[in-house]
């Protein structure tokens, strides 16, 4: 089980206004408490803060904001001594335009560094047009002239994000050894931003035309174009595999890997393994966050997860994260059925991963695009609202990035300042310390499942099994197993009463624990003990 910490938004300890990681020392009771094993922590390292982190100018500081790198050292000992792991966000695909690498780089065409980025001649009269036609993930070319060195340069996301070139065997070892430094501090493992974008076609191929419209989950293709010459190539599946010997040589105690990928599961899955060789852990599996709220549909998808990433290969289950709108917004903001997605989260065979505030359910507030310090706002910023809101998504990511809501006091709790983003509307109802008092909450339901599953070896190490029988419409359930333990999980997707009769089984567990009908009450979820 993953807790996932945004550390600009989870606690500020000096006053000014961003979360530091004091702020996370001080609160690994709150997670701990929980019942979570791993906490990830999303970027602090020094930057110059345009995409809040992920424009990384030293891999090796700290940014000042959160703190240094004593107080780095001793949060990973806190976490430690708490007899949790920690995995740090690494971001190797691309570094901020500040970093002392791509200054040099840019700086003439003969340099030291001069091939550590993709660079290219651009095309047609004067050189003034891209090198080819590939478009950046966000849509646009991703192809950026730079008037200093008189060529243009890759940036598979943002302007400012120059992609890495991994084609240079220094580049490569340079990145290996930041993995190896921060294993060497202790750090648990990585969870590896927009991983599939590490290498691209060498030769510049044009990326060939496609009818898709906007990038899913399952693919990467979008904006009338297929990225086949600039993510998931074979070098990057490879490269997988080379990372995965470095953190294999940090063995005691065992590291982990989760990458970001998107592609159809032949393509994604060989970042796990490839040529015979170990790569990445698991993957993060992004459906979860495109399947409506519908007992078929979990169904479909469980059953997809179980077929392509069976044992050994293991499943992730994220319903929100620092990019997408917080889980509890396309429930209708309906506790029941947060309570009933936790439950599966964590019953479920697989790694969960809980971005923070989710155990609280804060909502998504709606933030205009035009006033938004997102830098996908400001470049989204003359989409009118209503469409922005129509679609359900967020455009601007601020909206799943607003404070951790603590108590009831002027901004939650958060900071004595003014938080770099406001505090949800709701916050003297939906904060830590009024739910830890109230047992029905959400908050305490996290704990009560969470202990359920760290207590119940069937749910960390089982097998799973859809209860075809019993699954329909109205119903989903499945059957967790080891050895002779037997547990059936069966979830009631209806807001109304449901008739259900279990044989030879003990009712262990429920979203509704004061109900003792053998009906399933509207979005109750049950866990039972076989005989």
């Amino acid at each position: 089980t993953v807790y996932q910490i945004y550390p600009r938004s989870f606690c500020d300890t000096d006053g000014d206004g961003t979360g530091d990681l004091n702020g996370i020392i001080q609160n690994l009771d709150h997670i701990k408490g929980l019942g979570f094993e791993t906490i990830w922590i999303s970027p602090f390292f020094e930057s110059p803060q345009r995409d809040f982190g992920y424009d990384i100018s030293d891999y090796q500081s700290i940014a000042a904001e959160y703190g240094d790198m004593e107080t780095c050292l001793k949060l990973i000992e806190e976490i430690h001594n708490r007899d949790m792991k920690v995995v740090f966000d690494l971001v190797m695909n691309h570094t901020s335009d500040q970093h002392r690498w791509f200054k040099e780089s840019a700086s003439s065409s003969n340099n030291p560094k001069a091939d550590w980025y993709v660079w290219k001649d651009g095309k047609g009269k004067n050189s003034s047009k891209p090198p080819n036609n590939w478009n950046a993930t966000i849509g646009g070319s991703g192809w950026h002239y730079h008037e200093g060195r008189g060529q243009f340069y890759w940036a598979s996301f943002l302007d400012f994000q120059p992609d890495l070139n991994y084609s240079n065997p220094d580049v490569k070892n340079a990145m290996l050894g930041v993995a190896r430094f921060w294993l060497k501090h202790g750090v648990d493992g990585f969870r590896l931003d927009i991983f599939n974008s590490i290498y691209e076609d060498t030769a510049f191929v044009n990326n060939p035309a496609s009818l898709k419209i906007v990038p899913s989950e399952e693919s990467p293709d979008g904006f009338f174009q297929k990225m086949k010459y600039n993510v998931n190539q074979n070098e990057s599946f490879e490269f997988a595999t080379e990372l995965r010997a470095v953190v294999d040589s940090f063995s005691n105690p065992p590291r982990f890997m989760v990458g970001e990928v998107f592609g159809d599961v032949e393509t994604t899955k060989k970042f796990c393994s490839y040529n015979n060789k170990p790569g990445l852990h698991t993957i993060f599996l992004f459906q979860t966050l495109s399947t409506p709220f519908k007992a078929k549909k979990w169904r479909k998808m469980v059953q997809e997860f179980e077929h392509n990433f069976p044992s050994p290969y293991v499943p992730t289950y994220v319903f929100s994260n620092h990019d997408r709108r917080r889980s509890i917004t396309p429930l209708g903001n309906d506790v029941r059925k947060a309570k009933l997605l936790a439950l599966f989260q964590f019953t479920v065979r697989g790694i969960s991963f809980t971005y923070y505030g989710e155990e609280l359910g804060i909502e998504k507030p709606i933030l205009p695009l035009k006033t938004g310090k997102d830098p996908l706002a400001q470049r989204y910023k003359s989409i009118p609202q209503f469409m922005v809101n129509w679609t359900g998504q967020s455009l601007n990511r601020d909206e799943c990035r607003t404070p951790m809501l603590w108590d009831s006091t002027e901004n939650s709790g958060f900071t004595s300042g003014e938080p770099w983003l406001p505090v949800t509307h709701n916050y003297k109802t939906i904060n830590v310390q009024s739910q830890s008092v109230n047992s029905n909450s959400l908050m305490n339901f996290y704990q009560q499942i969470l202990e359920f599953r760290n207590t119940t070896n069937a749910l960390q190490n089982g097998t799973l099994e859809v209860a075809e029988d019993l699954s329909n419409r109205k119903f989903f359930a499945y059957y967790r197993i080891l050895g002779n333990d037997r547990f059936l999980v069966i979830m009631n997707f209806t807001p109304r009463v449901q008739s259900f009769k279990v044989n030879k089984g003990e009712k262990v567990f429920s979203t509704h624990p004061s109900n003792e009908l053998l009906d399933l009450q509207p979005y109750e979820g049950r866990v039972y003990k076989l005989n």
